[in-house]
């Protein structure tokens, strides 16, 4: 689409991205994430799961009507 421009989060450090173009990055499960540098993608590789968590409860996924789901999905 022209005019619009994606915005990614560096999972890391929460710094906003204006373009993936020529960043660091890296695949977990099917799902790609961007980096302001590759000292956030080699944290981000250390601890892949805690931040897709953190990502997921961010969205609002883990949250269902009424409670709390727990757990690694």
């Amino acid at each position: 689409m022209r005019g619009v421009q994606s915005r990614h989060l560096d999972p890391v450090c929460g710094r906003h991205l204006e373009g993936p173009e020529g960043r660091p990055t890296a695949e977990y499960k099917k799902r790609r994430y961007f980096f302001c540098s590759e000292r956030c993608r080699t944290a981000f590789e250390k601890q892949a799961e805690r931040f897709r968590l953190n990502d997921l409860a961010r969205a609002g996924a883990l949250l269902t009507p009424g409670r709390v789901r727990w757990g690694i999905s």
